[in-house]
C-alpha cells in the first residue's frame, strides 16, 4: 500500500509499505477515504520538532472504511463509515468519563500518528472510533470535509472554548487564523457568544473567519495589535482561545483575557514560558490541552455537522492526492492553504 513518509526536514515522500494488521485485540484496520495535513505536521517538516528522518507521517486524521477488527472490537465492524479521532481514549477511566479522553490514563498510546496513507492500524478502537450513518459515497464532497474535520481541529477548537468556559453574552478572542484557530471561532459562537474578535492578517481567512461567526478582526500584532485588542474587548476578553502554541501568542494571551476569566490553550506548545505570577495577579485561569475528540463528536459535533448546523469543512481550501503529498505540506508552509485535504480512494 502506499504511505507517506517523513523523508527529512521539508522532504515528504510516497513509497510502498507492509499493510498494517490487527496486532492486538482492541485494533481496527481502517482503508482511509480522506486525510490532510495538520498545522501540527509543519513543525517537524520545519525543522522545528525534532523528528527522524526517512519516519512515519506524522498526520493524525483521517476517515474511512473499518477493513478489519480485533476480537475485543463489538462496537464496529467491517464496512462501517467511521471518523479517526487523532485522541485513543478508553472511555472508563476517569479522565474520560469526566469527558477529557484526549487524556485517557488508561492507555500510554494514545495518539495516531501515519494517517496519511492507504490504510492505517487504528489503536484501541472500542471506544474511540465514531460511526458515521451510511458510507462515504452517501455524502457530497463538502459533507466528507466536514466529517474530516472531526478527526481533530473542529473537536480542538471546541476543547478551547469548552475548557475556557465560554457562555451567552461572552466576548472572546481567538488568537490565531489556522484550521483550529476557526473552529474556535465556529464552537465560540455554537456556545453564545456574543462578541468574537478574530486576529488575522489575510482577506482571505479574515473572510472565513467572519462566515464561521467573528463579529470583529484585529490584523495589528504586538502593542498596537494589543491595544486594539483591549479596546475591542472593552478592556479584556471574558474567554481568550489560544490556537497557536507559541510563547508569543501565549504572552498576548495573558494581557488580553479580563480578571477572572478564562484561558483556553490548544496549541501544541512551543518553548512557552508560564509562570504562577503571570495568571495570579489577573486572577486568570489556563486550562486546555489535547482535545476530547471522540467525547465531543458523539455529544454534540457529528449531530451538528450532519444537520448543516456547522461547516467547518470550509477550513479545506485546497486539495491535493495522497501521491501530491508534497505539494500538500508546502501550499500550508506557505500559507497558501489554510488546511490541505487529501483525497486517499474512492468513497464508496
Amino acid at each position: 500500500m502506499k504511505s507517506a513518509v517523513f523523508e527529512s526536514v521539508r522532504n515528504m515522500a510516497i513509497e510502498e509499505v507492509p499493510m498494517p494488521q490487527i496486532e492486538k485485540d482492541d485494533d481496527a484496520v481502517i482503508k482511509v477515504v480522506r486525510s490532510c495535513v495538520c498545522g501540527s505536521d509543519l513543525w517537524p517538516f520545519r525543522g522545528i520538532d525534532n523528528k527522524q528522518n526517512h519516519s512515519q507521517n506524522p498526520g493524525h486524521e483521517a476517515i474511512g472504511i473499518v477493513e478489519k477488527v480485533g476480537p475485543a472490537i463489538t462496537t464496529v465492524k467491517p464496512g462501517d463509515f467511521v471518523i479517526c479521532p487523532f485522541t485513543h481514549g478508553c472511555g472508563q477511566c476517569r479522565a474520560c468519563r469526566a469527558g477529557f479522553d484526549g487524556s485517557c490514563t488508561r492507555f500510554a498510546d494514545h495518539f495516531s500518528d501515519g494517517n496519511q496513507a492507504e490504510y492505517i492500524r487504528f489503536q484501541h478502537a472500542q471506544w474511540a472510533l465514531v460511526k458515521v450513518p451510511g458510507r462515504p459515497s452517501d455524502y457530497s464532497e463538502g459533507m466528507l470535509k466536514n466529517l474530516l474535520t472531526l478527526a481533530d481541529v473542529m473537536a480542538t477548537g471546541y476543547h478551547a472554548a469548552r475548557v475556557a468556559h465560554v457562555r451567552a453574552g461572552d466576548t472572546v478572542i481567538v488568537l490565531g487564523d489556522g484550521a483550529v484557530g476557526q473552529c474556535a471561532i465556529i464552537a465560540a459562537r455554537m456556545m453564545g457568544a456574543k462578541k468574537i474578535i478574530s486576529t488575522s492578517r489575510h482577506a482571505d481567512r479574515q473572510a472565513l473567519a467572519a462566515q464561521f461567526g467573528a463579529t470583529d478582526n484585529v490584523a495589528e500584532r504586538d502593542e498596537e495589535g494589543i491595544a486594539k485588542l483591549l479596546d475591542a474587548s472593552d478592556g479584556g476578553a471574558d474567554a481568550v482561545l489560544e490556537c497557536v502554541g507559541t510563547d508569543q501568542s501565549f504572552q498576548e494571551a495573558l494581557r488580553l483575557v479580563r480578571p477572572g476569566a478564562m484561558i483556553g490553550r490548544v496549541g501544541v506548545p512551543h518553548d512557552q514560558k508560564i509562570s504562577g505570577e503571570s495568571t495570579f495577579f489577573v486572577n486568570a485561569g489556563l486550562a486546555g490541552g489535547p482535545a476530547s475528540v471522540t467525547t465531543y463528536d458523539k455529544a454534540v459535533l457529528l449531530d451538528a455537522v450532519l444537520k448543516g448546523e456547522i461547516e467547518p469543512g470550509k477550513v479545506f481550501t485546497t486539495t491535493f492526492t495522497l501521491d501530491d503529498i508534497q505539494n500538500a505540506y508546502e501550499a500550508m508552509d506557505r500559507r497558501e492553504a489554510i488546511k490541505s485535504y487529501i483525497v486517499v480512494s474512492d468513497a464508496e
